[in-house]
Formats: structure tokens, sequence, C-alpha cells
């Protein structure tokens, strides 16, 4: 007759602690929020962009500069490339963890959306900050 009792250690931990740390548990909860969080934030900033993008259309470029001067437009222009540019990081990710299957594949396309990412995020802060402060100068 064989034996069918389990092999069982006396443990104090709870099963909880037990698988806490094993698999993607947690993980993809930030990254579903934060990508909510930056598409609600897309809707108000994209319509506040192209107002400011329409204002500046047929001007001169002085009054180009002084509207981009004014620190409201400048900083809803900041806010807006910093949440598309998260946003658009992490839609990727998503596409990019679902869909490349190498895991060597996977791991430098996430660092080249990543890289990506932040490159065209510094190149439109740069340009919105040297436009809006070369008022100043």
């Amino acid at each position: 007759m064989a034996d069918n009792r389990q092999n069982t250690t006396l443990s104090i931990r709870t099963p909880r602690a037990r698988v806490q740390g094993l698999g993607p548990s947690g993980h993809g909860a930030g990254h579903w929020w934060m990508q909510r969080v930056t598409a609600a934030a897309n809707a108000p900033l994209m319509v506040a962009f192209v107002v400011i993008v329409a204002l500046m259309a047929g001007r001169p470029y002085p009054e180009a500069v002084a509207l981009m001067s004014h620190p409201l437009a400048a900083l809803i222009l900041i806010l807006a490339v910093i949440s598309v540019t998260l946003h658009m990081r992490l839609g990727m990710q998503v596409i990019i963890e679902d869909y490349v299957h190498g895991k060597g594949l996977r791991i430098a396309a996430v660092f080249a959306n990543n890289v990506y990412a932040v490159i065209v995020a510094v190149a439109c802060l740069y340009a919105i900050l040297r436009v809006g402060l070369s008022r100043l100068a």
C-alpha cells in the first residue's frame, strides 16, 4: 500500500507570505492604473495643446514666442508632453510584452522603447523651455 500523505513542513508563514514575490502579482495593477490616469489627463491637455498651437498659427515668430512664454501656456505644454510620452511608453510596453515572444528580443525592445520615450520627451521639453525662456534673455 502506498503512503498517500503529503510531505508537509511546519511553517508559521501564511499562505500569502509563501507566494508573495512569486510571479507578476501586483506589477500589472500599477501599470494599468498609470495608463488610465495618463489617458484621462491627456484628454484636457490635448484640447489645451491644440488651442495653444491654433493660437500660434499664422502669427509672426515674436508673437508666438510671447504666447509660449506665458507661464500657463508653457506649463500646459510641458504637462502634455510628459503625459503623452509616458502614456506612449506604457502602451508600447504592453504591446511588446504581449507580442514579442523571445526573451532577449523582448528585453531589447522594452529598452529601446524606454530610450525612445525619453529622447522624445527631452527633445520636446528642451524646445518648449528654449522658446519659452528665450524672451527672458
